[in-house]
């Protein structure tokens, strides 16, 4: 039966013409039956393309792309919106509910420093893979209150100057950001991105600054996207893989789901009590 408002493809042999527009319809119908902003801005985030790239990576505990049992279960419930955890109070004092996003964006947040460092140097091992060596944290480089960036090359990106990056991850679902990514996915991400550019404007004349934003469900900021595309494109050239590019993108999508999990047990209470709080996951 024709699906209605639905064009017929101009390839009726092509499988993917006849999928993405009533992949589109249902998409669009399961936004416009939304009832929270929050909800709005979880289907948003998970329907971009690197959203999903942790779906996608073949689990391999030898090279570290492999989630395990409470990570992907935890990441499947923020994906979907279900339930994950038991209501608790949070170490910070803030009641949990049973959704358990509070850990995402809570000031102690378990998960912050990890994520942040997997995020670091997965870029900088992908760099150098691409023939551009790399360090974190480089000395000499700061901005105008004395941070230093994440990481710089040490050979010229482009137009004869260095790659100085600096990575950061906010919370789709933060009260703060729900009224931009209840609109646009990645907008807190790029909101991030255009901070960081500011706060490093004092670099930009001597270096190519790239911020990697990218958000707790998955989407990326424009900046984190252009830098991805291009060393992908390095890395592509250098090792003659066409799947590259993927393999990267998949790791940088774990890293964060990674960080999402750690973020959201951080919020369970540490004595012998919180074994009620880990039958609700188990």
């Amino acid at each position: 039966m024709a699906c209605p408002n639905i064009d017929a493809p101009t390839n009726p042999s092509c499988q993917r013409q006849w999928d993405v527009p009533l992949c589109a319809k249902v998409r669009q119908s399961l936004l416009d039956s939304t009832s929270t902003a929050a909800e709005r801005a979880r289907l948003l985030a998970v329907g971009e393309w690197e959203s999903g790239l942790w779906l996608q990576a073949l689990p391999s505990s030898n090279v570290g792309i492999m989630l395990d049992d409470a990570t992907f279960r935890l990441a499947a419930c923020l994906r979907v919106g279900a339930p994950c955890v038991s209501p608790h109070r949070c170490h910070c004092g803030v009641l949990v509910d049973n959704l358990g996003h509070h850990g995402l964006s809570c000031s102690r947040s378990a998960g912050r420093i990890s994520r942040h460092c997997s995020l670091n140097d997965i870029i900088r091992r992908a760099l150098v893979t691409a023939g551009v060596p790399a360090v974190l944290e480089p000395n000499g480089l700061a901005r105008d209150d004395g941070k230093r960036p994440d990481g710089m090359s040490l050979l010229p990106w482009k137009m004869g100057r260095p790659l100085v990056w600096d990575a950061t991850c906010v919370d789709t679902l933060a009260p703060s950001h729900l009224p931009s990514t209840s609109i646009c996915s990645g907008a807190a991400a790029a909101a991030a991105e255009s901070l960081k550019r500011r706060k490093y404007a004092n670099l930009i004349g001597d270096c190519i600054f790239e911020p990697f934003g990218v958000e707790t469900m998955g989407s990326w900021g424009p900046s984190a996207k252009k830098i991805f595309f291009d060393i992908s494109r390095r890395i592509i050239s250098t090792t003659r893989d066409q799947r590259a590019g993927l393999y990267l993108g998949q790791r940088i999508s774990i890293a964060i789901q990674r960080g999402n999990a750690a973020s959201l047990l951080g919020t369970l209470p540490g004595d012998g009590d919180a074994e009620i709080f880990y039958d609700a996951l188990f």
